[in-house]
C-alpha cells in the first residue's frame, strides 16, 4: 500500500504508469509476433490465433484466413499460435499431428522443412530490430537531434579527465575508434563505460592526440529519484553555446543513424552482461516489468517522442533476449533446428521436453530475480 500511495493513489498510477506500459508493451510485443505470423503465412502455414497477451480472450475476430485474432486478460507478452501447436509456446501436439490429413499436414508449422520454420521463427526477433530501426528513423526524421561540438569547456580538479590529460578546449574526435560527433555522444559512450580504460583522440592545437582515460563509477539520481551507476569523465560543456542546435535529418541519414543506435544497444548490452559475468558489474541493474511499468510513466511525462524512444529500445532488448539460446525463447528453437540440420533429423521428443522445462525455469528465476530487483529499487527510491 506504500508503494500505491507514493504513487500517488490507485486511479494516477494506473494512468501514470500501467497506461504507459501497455502502450510501449503492446507495440513491442504487436510487431514480434507480427513478424512470425508475416513469414508463417507466406511459408504456407495454417495459423490459428494471434494473441496480445495471455490466458482468457477479451475480444477478438476470425480473419478470412481462420485466423483468431484476440487481445487477451494477461497483458505481459502475447503469441502466435500455428496448427499442430499443443501450446503457446509452439510445443507439438503430437496426437493431433499423428491424426492430420493431407491437407492439414501442408499447413502445420511442423511439417515445413527446418529451413522454414527457422526462418519463421527469427523473424519475430528481426521484426523487433526492423520496428526499432522504424522508431529510431522517424524520430532523427521528425524530432531530430540536439547537437553540439564535443569540446571540452572545463575539467574537474581530481577526475579522470585530469590524471588522462584534458585540457580546456580540447575537441574529442573518437572514443575507441567509434566516431564522436557531439558531446552527448561522448557522453553517452563515457556513462556506459565505467573503470574500462578508453582510447580518446582528440584534437588540440590543430594536433590529434590519443589519451588513455578510465572513468569514474558514480552513483546519481536522476528528477525522478531513480539511481543510476554510470561512468563519468569530469568534463563538461557550457550549455546555450552558439554551436548548439537540433538538427533533423533525411530518410537516408536517418536510417543509417537509426541502425547506428541499434547496433550501440546491442553492443552495450553484451558489455554489460559480460560485466555481470566477469564481476566488474553489479546484476542490479536488471530489471523486470515493474521497472519497465515505472520508467515507462516517468518517460511519458516528457511526451510521446520519449516514450516511442523507449519503446524502440525495449524492441531492441526483447529481440535480442528472444535470440538468446534458452529452450522455450526463439533462440532456444533456432538451436533446436541447428541440432536437426546437422544431424538429419530432430532431436528426440523426451530431449525437446526436458530442454524446454529447463528453458521454462531459467525464464521464471531470471522473472523472479528481476523482479525482486524492481522490488528493492521502488523501495529504495
Amino acid at each position: 500500500m506504500e508503494i500505491l500511495a507514493s504513487m500517488g493513489g490507485n486511479a494516477s498510477w494506473l494512468l501514470g504508469y500501467v497506461v504507459p506500459f501497455l502502450f510501449v508493451l503492446t507495440i513491442v510485443v504487436f510487431f514480434h509476433e507480427l513478424g512470425h505470423f508475416w513469414v508463417a503465412r507466406r511459408a504456407g502455414v495454417s495459423i490459428v490465433a494471434f494473441s496480445i497477451g495471455f490466458g482468457p480472450e477479451l475480444i477478438g475476430f476470425n480473419d478470412r484466413h481462420g485466423t483468431r485474432w484476440k487481445i487477451s486478460a494477461i497483458p505481459l507478452g502475447g503469441y502466435v499460435k500455428f496448427l499442430g501447436d499443443d501450446n503457446a509456446a509452439s510445443t507439438p501436439d503430437r496426437g493431433a499431428l499423428a491424426r492430420m490429413s493431407d491437407t492439414d499436414r501442408r499447413g502445420s508449422f511442423f511439417h515445413k522443412s527446418v529451413g522454414a520454420r527457422a526462418a519463421i521463427v527469427a523473424a519475430g526477433p528481426i521484426a523487433n530490430f526492423i520496428l526499432a530501426i522504424v522508431i529510431f528513423a522517424g524520430l532523427f526524421m521528425v524530432v531530430g537531434r540536439p547537437v553540439t561540438t564535443p569540446q571540452v569547456d572545463t575539467v574537474q580538479a581530481g577526475s579522470a579527465a585530469e590524471r588522462a590529460g584534458f585540457a580546456p578546449n580540447d575537441i574529442i574526435v573518437s572514443i575507441d575508434g567509434t566516431k564522436v560527433d557531439t558531446f552527448g555522444d561522448m557522453q553517452r559512450i563515457v556513462s556506459t563505460s565505467a573503470d574500462r580504460p578508453l582510447a580518446i583522440e582528440v584534437e588540440r592545437a590543430g594536433q590529434v592526440l590519443t589519451l588513455t582515460a578510465t572513468p569514474d563509477q558514480r552513483e546519481i539520481k536522476d528528477s525522478f529519484g531513480n539511481t543510476h551507476r554510470i561512468g563519468v569523465l569530469g568534463i563538461s560543456r557550457a550549455s546555450g553555446g552558439a554551436d548548439a542546435r537540433t538538427e533533423r535529418f533525411g530518410p537516408v541519414d536517418a536510417t543509417v543513424m537509426a541502425t547506428r543506435e541499434v547496433w550501440f544497444i546491442v553492443d552495450r548490452t553484451f558489455s554489460y552482461l559480460g560485466g555481470v559475468v566477469t564481476g566488474r558489474e553489479s546484476a542490479d541493474q536488471l530489471g523486470g516489468p515493474i521497472r519497465i511499468a515505472q520508467v515507462s510513466g516517468q518517460v511519458a511525462t516528457f511526451g510521446i517522442a520519449a516514450l516511442l524512444q523507449l519503446a524502440a529500445v525495449l524492441s531492441v532488448s526483447i529481440g535480442l533476449l528472444n535470440l538468446f539460446p534458452v529452450p522455450l525463447l526463439d533462440g532456444g528453437h533456432l538451436l533446436f533446428y541447428a541440432i536437426e540440420a546437422l544431424r538429419g533429423r530432430p532431436l528426440s521428443d523426451r530431449a525437446q521436453e526436458v530442454g524446454f522445462r529447463i528453458g521454462l525455469a531459467l525464464v521464471l528465476m531470471l522473472m523472479l530475480f528481476a523482479t525482486w530487483n524492481d522490488i528493492l529499487n521502488i523501495s529504495k527510491s
